[in-house]
């Protein structure tokens, strides 16, 4: 069994930082590609941030300039640091972890989310 568990939520004001960790674990073989989805209110889920065990990233055009996504591979770990947050970042973040238990298929987990909420 994989959990897949969150942190770092909370409330922020505009301008300020907040730092989101992640960290997958159970009887993991390897971890593949990681990373972060959000979803506001009235709005669907949309990708926030991507990274691949190899370290590449991939973000989106909002949060870019903004957001910095990094991992611990020792730690099965993912973080996102963002930044000169703004209240339309508000939003459940969810982390998504790939794995593997072996050689052979990949397997999706999600956490169970955090709440980001930009206000003054």
């Amino acid at each position: 069994q994989v959990q897949v568990v969150e942190s770092g939520g909370g409330l922020v004001q505009p301008g300020g930082s907040r730092r989101l960790s992640c960290a997958a674990s159970g009887s993991i073989f390897s971890v593949d590609a990681m990373g972060w989805q959000r979803q506001a209110p009235g709005k669907q889920r949309e990708l926030v941030a991507t990274i691949t065990a190899a370290g590449n990233t991939n973000y989106a055009d909002s949060v870019k300039g903004r957001f910095t996504i990094g991992r611990d591979n020792a730690k099965n770990t993912v973080y996102l640091q963002m930044n000169s947050l703004k209240p339309e970042d508000t939003a459940v973040y969810y982390c998504n972890a790939i794995v593997s238990f072996g050689p052979g298929p990949r397997f999706s987990y999600w956490g169970q989310g955090t709440q980001v909420t930009v206000s003054s």
